[in-house]
């Protein structure tokens, strides 16, 4: 029990002062404006961070994120129609494709696929 408390508190201290050994031996002394301002992909950094934000790029991202993981849905379906009963398999998977394809026409019905009116 001893040996495993030694053991512990070994790692902890060399951890400790490795961790503090590369923060005192990275700092930089020289900082310059423009290497510590942020790049932000041709946005201009000086301006202000309160910009605002296209729901219409959010709701995209959304949507984008749900039939992602749809897709990894679908993907294990195949591995497990060898394994299943076949008919069983054929309409469970089409019914969830039922609903992904009702659910692409529905977004797609709402206007909400298209990026600019």
């Amino acid at each position: 029990m001893t040996t495993i408390t030694i053991t512990a508190t070994v790692a902890l201290v060399m951890t400790t002062t490795v961790m503090i050994l590369t923060s005192l031996l990275s700092k930089k002394n020289i900082e310059d404006r423009e290497k510590s301002s942020p790049f932000e992909c041709g946005f201009d950094p000086k301006s202000s961070a309160r910009l605002p934000f296209s729901l219409r790029f959010f709701l995209i991202a959304v949507i984008f994120l749900i039939f992602d993981v749809e897709i990894a849905l679908l993907l294990p379906m195949t591995v497990v129609m060898l394994s299943s009963n076949m008919e069983s398999w054929m309409m469970i998977s089409s019914i969830f494709l039922l609903i992904l394809i009702i659910g692409l026409y529905h977004e797609w019905n709402q206007g909400a696929l298209e990026w600019a009116n």
